[in-house]
């Protein structure tokens, strides 16, 4: 008697599992929660692309500014030498001092002189 009593409990016992079991795995296979299941993913997909883009920027933006640097040095931009004074065009010089311009030409500026 006692065993028809434990082989039936343990019948029961495994027949609620198995029960449970299916109708957990029926819940997951449904419409509404697999859409739910693949708009998570993406977001957590979405999310790990960002940090990754974000911190490819960041490494790109690092290279770049590595690179300008060593170019301004190589090419001696970022020595800073001292620049000439700027010099002012001959045109607006005083013709007094010819320090800039030509006085040597032979152009007459003179309209009238060949008529």
């Amino acid at each position: 008697m006692f065993r028809r009593t434990f082989w039936f409990t343990t019948g029961v016992a495994a027949g609620v599992w198995a029960t449970t079991k299916v109708n957990r795995k029926l819940r997951q296979l449904t419409p509404e929660s697999l859409a739910a299941t693949a708009a998570n993913k993406a977001l957590e997909t979405g999310h790990r692309i960002k940090d990754r883009a974000v911190g490819f920027a960041l490494d790109v933006r690092d290279n770049m500014a590595q690179r300008e640097e060593e170019l301004g040095d190589a090419l001696g931009i970022n020595a800073n030498p001292e620049l000439p004074a700027p010099r002012r065009l001959a045109a607006i010089e005083n013709r007094s001092n010819p320090k800039y311009a030509d006085d040597r030409t032979t152009y007459s500026h003179n309209r009238n002189e060949d008529h």
